[in-house]
């Protein structure tokens, strides 16, 4: 997808403990009237959202939303017998919010700017080697086996890196604010600094000393 073809006003769907990488695909549940409504909307034109974090810290009504979310696609939408809406959301591009739009709809829409993430459209080929991840994957397995989450490292690794990256930045067990970090990194080699860097705050000392061969 070109720039240009990028939508000037997106609806947003502000979901707390939840964030989304350009080139990942997540399945989504939509139950609440105004999302349905908001899918509805989408479906009709370009079947694009964006997804954003709302700030925990706003105990108003109407909560504040970070700035930067991830604009997304839908590939593949069923509705259930119950009415809600099961999609698949495919990562395009991040965005900047740089102002909400007062609407008669009852989800929120905003108006954005991809200026700053350019990269996210092409298929960034970094000096980036698998090789160059190992000390990152040798942390990042001993803190999902800690959390108890199960990978397939083995697919994981025949992937382009960017979608590896992001595809671990996303499923990580850290905090919201970490990965909001995460997702405002300027590019592949920024993220992967940054998750070593977040990765060196955890303590491993409770692995009962196990080495890795």
């Amino acid at each position: 997808m070109k720039k240009q073809d990028l939508p000037k006003t997106i609806p947003v769907f502000p979901l707390s403990n939840f964030i989304i990488f350009p080139h990942t695909t997540v399945p989504l549940n939509i139950f609440e009237p105004r999302y349905i409504e908001m899918i509805n909307d989408s479906m009709k034109t370009n079947k694009m959202i964006g997804l954003i974090q709302p700030k925990n810290n706003d105990d108003s009504s109407i909560p504040g939303l970070h700035k930067v979310g991830c604009l997304g696609k839908i590939t593949n939408f069923k509705d259930t017998s119950d009415g809600r809406y099961m999609i698949d959301l495919n990562g395009i591009t991040r965005f900047e919010v740089t102002k909400e739009i007062k609407s008669s709809k009852p989800y929120r829409i905003c108006e954005t700017t991809y200026d700053n993430f350019e990269l996210d459209l092409t298929s960034e080929k970094k000096k980036l080697k698998l090789s160059d991840l190992e000390p990152i994957f040798k942390d990042l397995k001993l803190l999902f086996e800690k959390k108890g989450y199960i990978i397939n490292w083995k697919s994981l690794e025949k992937q382009d890196l960017n979608e590896t990256i992001n595809a671990l930045a996303m499923a990580s067990p850290f905090s919201l604010e970490e990965k909001q970090i995460l997702l405002e990194s300027k590019n592949l080699e920024a993220r992967k600094d940054k998750i070593s860097e977040i990765l060196s705050t955890y303590s491993f000392d409770d692995f009962h000393n196990t080495t890795i061969q």
